[in-house]
């Protein structure tokens, strides 16, 4: 009874990866370039720390790794 619903739910999680994962559009694109303009502007004006700079680094991979 365990494997089956084990099974079950792998099935479910995979099925929900799947349909989650659509490709960039054009305005999300120009959205992201707009964001990233920003915080430029932004960084200007208050500059980071070297922990904040690390964490940016680390979720530009982790967004870089789930575009691919």
């Amino acid at each position: 009874m365990i494997r089956v619903l084990g099974s079950a739910l792998l099935v479910i999680a995979g099925a929900l990866v799947g349909v989650g994962c659509k490709p960039e559009g054009p305005v999300e694109k120009a959205g992201k370039q707009v964001d990233q303009a920003v915080e430029g502007v932004k960084d200007k004006l208050n500059p980071e720390g070297p922990v904040e700079k690390a964490g940016k680094k680390v979720d530009q991979a982790v967004e870089d790794a789930k575009g691919k």
